[in-house]
């Protein structure tokens, strides 16, 4: 890594904590405004579910961009992204005026995508889906879903690689689907025409020219690569929003569910279970983002939910929480 790519990091890192931090503050108007989605969050079977709409709505838009139909996943992207911010703003204003910011972010994102539009979106639908999800999932279907999205991103990534082609047609789009860092202040993702290598395919750059990555998932180097003077340059990295949301999951859920008692904290709800799965998703990161700068594409799921579970688990030990019901498990002995 190159002192250059230091505020950038930074800067991923403060994108990761401020989505957590959204969600723990959302949980409790999430809860009393009725957003829970299901009836028993306790039940395991919610995980099953929930992985099949992942399934569908991935299959649903490769079949888009397969059928050149991108104008119908970035509307319908348009369209979630507003709602999401209503639903966050709706916990704070009366619901009426929370039309105002849903519509704002819809009009942004239409008519202004830069990078720091889709950043700020990004952390607002990432706070809200992180809230929403975090009541909707007891502590057992919460580790369920991670663990098996962690399994599902490797193989997406390291085997059938659907998901590099998936993060290829989204990246176009302007969408806060992916997470924009910039490396540069010059940086702008109106202007980046994403014209880069193939994800694991080697390109030397000409001189003046920087490299850009042309995929959303997190990168690692080749092997054999050595050297931090042998990390291509590039003005921006990508990182997609899901692994920002996905191990947040698990902090809100750990602040709801777990029976840690609560700190007395203004305006979040935490305890020490949500701050070790905190801690253990940051540290995830970091891992990542020690290899993001250069190489082909990495899932980030294994390391982010795995940090966060690991974590949860660690600080709930910590608490007195016993292992069966840090895992949600008690209930069925």
């Amino acid at each position: 890594m190159v002192p250059r790519e230091y505020p950038a990091v930074g800067f991923a890192v403060a994108i990761f904590l401020l989505v957590q931090l959204g969600a723990l503050a959302l949980v409790p108007g999430f809860f009393e405004s009725g957003y829970q989605a299901v009836e028993n969050p306790e039940d395991p079977a919610i995980s099953l579910l929930f992985i099949g709409v992942i399934l569908v709505a991935t299959a649903l838009m490769l079949a888009a961009f397969k059928y050149d139909l991108d104008r119908v996943v970035r509307g319908f992207i348009l369209f979630a992204s507003g709602m999401l911010a209503w639903y966050v703003f709706s916990v704070l204003v009366p619901p009426v005026y929370a039309l105002i910011p849903g519509v704002l972010v819809v009009l942004g994102l239409l008519y202004h995508p830069e990078w720091y539009v889709i950043d700020l979106t990004g952390v607002v639908m990432g706070a809200g889906a992180a809230g929403l999800f975090g009541i909707s999932f007891g502590l057992l279907p919460c580790i369920l879903l991670l663990s098996a999205l962690a399994v599902y991103d490797a193989i997406s990534v390291y085997g059938t690689e659907h998901m590099l082609s998936l993060a290829e047609g989204v990246m176009e789009l302007r969408i806060p689907v992916v997470l924009v860092v910039p490396l540069s202040l010059s940086y702008s993702l109106l202007d980046d025409d994403f014209a880069g290598p193939e994800a694991g395919e080697e390109q030397t750059p000409e001189e003046g020219e920087e490299q850009i990555p042309d995929e959303g998932e997190e990168q690692i180097p080749d092997e054999g690569e050595e050297g931090e003077d042998e990390s291509p340059r590039r003005d921006a990295f990508f990182i997609g929003l899901g692994d920002a949301v996905m191990p947040a999951i698990m902090v809100a859920s750990a602040a709801f569910f777990s029976p840690a008692p609560n700190y007395d904290v203004p305006i979040i709800a935490v305890n020490l279970p949500a701050i070790g799965a905190m801690v253990g998703t940051l540290l995830g990161l970091l891992v990542l983002l020690r290899w993001v700068m250069r190489g082909r594409a990495h899932a980030g799921l294994p390391l982010l939910n795995g940090g966060a579970i690991g974590g949860y688990l660690l600080a709930s030990l910590a608490a007195g929480v016993t292992l069966a019901e840090a895992l949600g498990v008690a209930g069925f002995f």
